[in-house]
Parts: structure tokens; C-alpha cells; sequence
């Protein structure tokens, strides 16, 4: 009987700290303010197509010509991305340093001063969807492919 309730006191701890890590993983409920929306047009800086999900930074210009370094999150991960037909070395051409687009971003809870946020769309300088809410898109149209 001793045995099978440190055993059930074992699992329960286990079943309890995979919970909250993966709440802690997938937080972005809680760290992103998906009410609001914020867009702008950018200059990417740097692009890592890495696990879990892959970053992008950019820099955005103020009115006043005021240089913000920006962060965002892309929510697929490559695993996601790679099956809507983005491999890393399409994404890295498509998110190479220097690459003017106007992103739309649920920005950090911290608010527009975090300069944090998760990427909802991104389009390139041509006007072409280079990033829906769901994948990168390889038709240039709706934002994800159906499958």
C-alpha cells in the first residue's frame, strides 16, 4: 500500500510540472495583447528559422526618424512552416537583413514600449503576403494554405 501511494504521489508531481511547463511554453495568452494590433513598416535585421519558433528582428523609424529595435515572435514552428513549402533557405531569402515590409504584430502585454510582440502579417515591399497568421504562405494569396 506504501509503495502505490509514493507511486501515485510520484506521477501526480510529474503530471503536475509537464503541466506547467507547457503552459509556461505556450503563454502566449498571457504575453501577447491579441486586442490589440499594431503595424508598421520595417527594415528586418536579422531572421533565426529556429526551435521553437523562429524570431525575426527589424527595425522601425518614429516620426521623428527615431531608430527601435524590434523583436517578434513567428508562432509555426519550422516543422509548420517547412510543410506550407518555407524552408529555412526560402524564409532567409524572403526575411534577409535589409528587407523593407509592413508587419502587423500582437505586441507584448508590456505594451508598444516592450518593442516585443508576435507576428500576425508580414508583406513584402511589393505589396505580396509573405507571412499569414497561420504559416508563411507559398501562393502570395490567402494567408495559409488549405489543405
Amino acid at each position: 500500500m506504501k509503495c502505490n501511494l509514493v507511486a501515485a504521489l510520484r506521477l501526480g508531481a510529474a503530471l503536475l510540472l509537464t503541466g506547467a511547463l507547457l503552459i509556461a511554453h505556450h503563454g502566449t495568452a498571457t504575453s501577447y495583447d491579441n486586442s490589440k494590433t499594431f503595424t508598421t513598416q520595417a527594415t528586418v535585421t536579422e531572421f533565426r528559422y529556429a526551435n521553437p519558433h523562429p524570431q525575426l528582428y527589424f527595425d522601425v523609424k518614429d516620426d521623428q526618424g527615431n531608430v527601435a529595435r524590434w523583436s517578434g515572435e513567428i508562432a509555426p514552428n519550422p516543422a509548420q512552416l517547412i510543410q506550407a513549402g518555407w524552408g529555412r533557405k526560402r524564409s532567409e531569402a524572403a526575411l534577409a537583413p535589409g528587407t523593407v515590409i509592413t508587419i502587423t504584430l500582437w505586441p507584448s502585454r508590456g505594451g508598444t514600449d516592450a518593442h516585443v510582440g508576435l507576428v500576425q502579417k508580414i508583406v513584402n515591399s511589393g505589396g505580396k503576403l509573405v507571412l499569414g497568421t497561420i504559416a508563411l504562405n507559398s501562393s502570395g494569396g490567402d494567408p495559409a494554405p488549405k489543405k
